[in-house]
């Protein structure tokens, strides 16, 4: 009685951790779902084309493209120009390309492009080790993004040069140029522009198509259902043991008046 009664106690222990753990699912894919929205769409024109796969180039079809995060665009012999969910707006000139890494920065890999930022919104330009952000109210400390950002327009340009140096202008409000240390290289104001040496750019970021460090376009390659295989893997596992104590207790017990539990 003593060990049937340890089976019941240990069965019961295997259904609720695994209950406890199936409840973790539907988060977990409603945050995929959610970084599967797109950045904003692009309207192009000309020779537009985006990266479907690796090394694997389609034209741009349709009139209004959605943008997804991690997906590589160039523009050969077209212009494009983009409309971000922020309301951030970007006008890509030919032969450029681009990609954004995180939903608000964009990242320039060569060509040039104009930009507005509304007032209320955020977003950061990635060009090689330079970084070009809205001016901030900096305190103490080297590190810019520690402060609240302007609340003003800004306008401005980013041009990257055959010999690869980069020129920021700003027509209108202003940035800032920080360098992969978060120094502050350069602070821009209305009607300003400079231009960074390719020594000091250090030339053309990574490029990654459909995923950037940990965030991918969607579900990633590793998960199932917006979980990772491992999680899924101890979840089959799981419940794989419980019917094997069951069944095992089951034959054990043969005719036996009293029945052995098992998950509601």
């Amino acid at each position: 009685m003593k060990k049937r009664f340890g089976l019941k106690i240990f069965i019961y222990f295997l259904c609720v951790s695994f209950l406890i753990m199936m409840s973790g699912f539907p988060i977990t894919v409603a945050e995929a779902n959610e970084k599967g929205l797109p950045v904003g769409e692009m309207v192009s024109k000309g020779e537009v084309k985006f990266e479907a796969r690796v090394n694997v180039w389609k034209g741009v079809e349709s009139s209004h493209f959605p943008i997804f995060q991690g997906t590589k665009i160039k523009t050969e012999k077209g212009i494009a120009f983009l409309t971000l969910s922020n309301n951030s707006q970007i006008q890509v000139s030919p032969n450029s390309l681009f990609f954004f890494d995180q939903n608000d920065r964009f990242v320039l890999s060569q060509g040039s492009i104009e930009f507005r930022i509304p007032s209320a919104s955020e977003l950061n330009f990635k060009v090689g080790n330079l970084s070009i952000m809205k001016s901030r109210a900096l305190q103490a400390g080297k590190d810019p993004t520690a402060a609240s950002s302007s609340s003003e327009e800004i306008i401005g340009s980013i041009s990257i040069h055959e010999n690869g140096a980069v020129t920021v202008k700003s027509a209108k409000g202003k940035l800032t140029i920080v360098n992969q240390d978060r120094v502050v290289l350069a602070a821009l104001s209305s009607k300003d522009s400079i231009t960074i040496p390719f020594t000091t750019v250090g030339g053309k970021p990574p490029v990654m198509v459909a995923q950037v460090g940990e965030v991918a376009a969607g579900v990633g390659a590793g998960t199932i259902f917006g979980a990772s295989t491992v999680t899924v893997i101890a979840v089959v596992a799981g419940a794989a043991a419980i019917g094997g104590i069951v069944a095992a207790v089951s034959a054990a017990g043969g005719g036996a008046e009293e029945e052995v539990p098992v998950c509601p």
